[in-house]
């Protein structure tokens, strides 16, 4: 078996698993292949990650759940220039949330309010279900997802 990550002309990604690269091709081009989500048939392979295995002798540094299992993270450090970018997004992000309010669940309620008018605009942020998120941007509502999780106020210690 093989699996491919796929994407849509709309641009939904999702997993196919197919018994070679001919049979994905031979599907694909009998029409037999299509969007889950949206039931689109334009589909192409979407850009994935090779899977390379790590060799016999590597170190693999683990990480401990709550309840005392080992999962795998990583078998290499990350690269200098990748934690570089990571944590400059998360000062990005970290500035940003300073100047805005948590709404929580009440987020796509409150940015329909604030589009039409309804109460004064101000930055905020909070939980959307990806239905509430495309309903949003149906209605030309600007709002985009945080790169990194946010806890609620009421979470955090």
């Amino acid at each position: 078996m093989i699996v491919y990550d796929l994407s849509c002309d709309q641009g939904h990604r999702f997993e196919g698993w197919f018994g070679s690269s001919s049979d994905f091709a031979d599907q694909q081009a009998r029409g037999l292949v299509c969007c889950p989500e949206c039931g689109s048939p334009a589909v192409d392979k979407a850009p994935m990650a090779p899977a390379v295995p790590a060799k016999a002798n590597s170190r693999r540094e683990v990480a401990r759940a709550s309840s005392g299992e080992q999962h795998p993270v990583s078998n290499t450090p990350m690269p200098a220039e990748v934690q570089k970018a990571l944590a400059a997004l998360a000062d990005a992000q970290a500035k940003a949330l300073k100047q805005s309010t948590w709404v929580g669940d009440k987020f796509a309620e409150q940015s329909r309010a604030m589009h039409y008018g309804e109460r004064d605009e101000k930055p905020i942020h909070g939980r959307a279900s990806a239905e509430e998120a495309r309903g949003l941007i149906d209605e030309g509502i600007a709002v985009a997802p945080l790169p990194f999780p946010v806890s609620p106020p009421e979470e955090l210690n």
